[in-house]
């Protein structure tokens, strides 16, 4: 390894990240290729006094090893690198808080609140009010398994910290996105609506497939809730067409866990059983576990389509389900 690779491999992570955000299904190929590499480059810059730079290649890798089940490997590299105390305070902080956004997706609530609290304390310090917006939704979405109420103040808070930046700024925008989610989780169905129409019609106007990807499977919900299934049903698949361009097992588990959910409700329970075997075992294959909301609308699924059928045709659905290969069940659900 020497510097030029090292810093050639950073703007290839980041411009992998760039068109992974664009719904790229080749995103990923430039960091896969070069993965090996990209891992010894991390501990090159570390090495080589270049903290700064190390920071910037993890957190272009994060959506990275979200995608391809490689959160431990994320992991792993910030325990190590956050332990040493390498880099200036605007860079730990940013370091602090995707350590805590890569280990939430698996669960790991616990140390991404631990990170999250740390790295709003220098966010604070340093004076970046879009980071402390980041590091409050992400405080949100662990606060979302426990206390409703407290995740809704926080985002609340994280929109005050960046009253005047622009909605696309990535504090301000993931704050209003976690905003809809708390809303919907606390039963308020047209706040939510409004915030999540909102930031689609946005996603939409700008060309943000990932804004209309996340918002259209977060709606689902919302219309399912209030009984609009046609609506919710038409969401659902749009989430999936478009998850389902870039092959990450994790948003297409997801989304078919909205497609079940409308599935369920409108009565079709040996269909929407299969989706939920789908959905459980791609999540599973990627490392993730369901987000609060996500989990809350498995289990109401669930319990509806286990009240339904008897329990041999339930474990046959389920099974069914998670024996297809991604392609396949995607196939299955957009033939409904």
């Amino acid at each position: 390894m020497d510097a030029a690779t090292a810093t050639a491999l950073v703007q290839i992570a980041e411009d992998a990240r760039t068109r992974a955000r664009l719904q790229d299904p080749a995103a990923n190929q430039p960091v896969e290729d070069r993965y090996p590499d990209m891992l010894e480059a991390l501990d090159w810059h570390l090495a080589a006094g270049q903290p700064e730079a190390a920071y910037r290649l993890a957190s272009a890798l994060v959506p990275f090893w979200i995608s391809t089940s490689r959160i431990d490997d994320g992991d792993a590299w910030f325990a190590r690198a956050l332990g040493t105390g390498a880099g200036d305070e605007p860079a730990q902080a940013r370091a602090l808080y995707d350590h805590g956004y890569l280990v939430f997706w698996a669960g790991r609530y616990e140390l991404a609140n631990q990170q999250f609290t740390r790295s709003l304390a220098a966010a604070e310090a340093v004076g970046d009010r879009s980071l402390q917006a980041l590091v409050l939704a992400g405080s949100a979405r662990v606060a979302l398994n426990t206390d409703v109420d407290d995740a809704v103040r926080l985002l609340r808070r994280a929109l005050v910290v960046t009253e005047g930046l622009p909605d696309s700024d990535p504090g301000r925008s993931s704050s209003l996105h976690v905003l809809g989610v708390a809303l919907q989780m606390s039963g308020d169905l047209e706040a939510a609506r409004e915030v999540m129409s909102a930031r689609l019609s946005t996603g939409r106007s700008s060309g943000d497939e990932f804004i209309v990807w996340s918002e259209s499977a977060n709606l689902s919900m919302v219309e399912r809730r209030l009984g609009n299934l046609q609506r919710a049903e038409e969401l659902a698949l749009q989430a999936l067409r478009i998850s389902a361009g870039r092959g990450d097992e994790m948003s297409i588990a997801w989304t078919l866990n909205s497609l079940a959910a409308v599935t369920a409700a409108a009565g079709d329970h040996e269909r929407a059983a299969t989706l939920l075997g789908t959905a459980a075992a791609m999540l599973g294959r990627a490392g993730g576990e369901w987000p609060p909301d996500e989990r809350e609308q498995h289990d109401e699924s669930l319990a509806t389509v286990a009240a339904a059928l008897p329990r041999g045709v339930l474990d046959e659905a389920l099974a069914r389900g998670a024996g297809l290969s991604v392609t396949d069940g995607v196939a299955y659900a957009l033939r409904g």
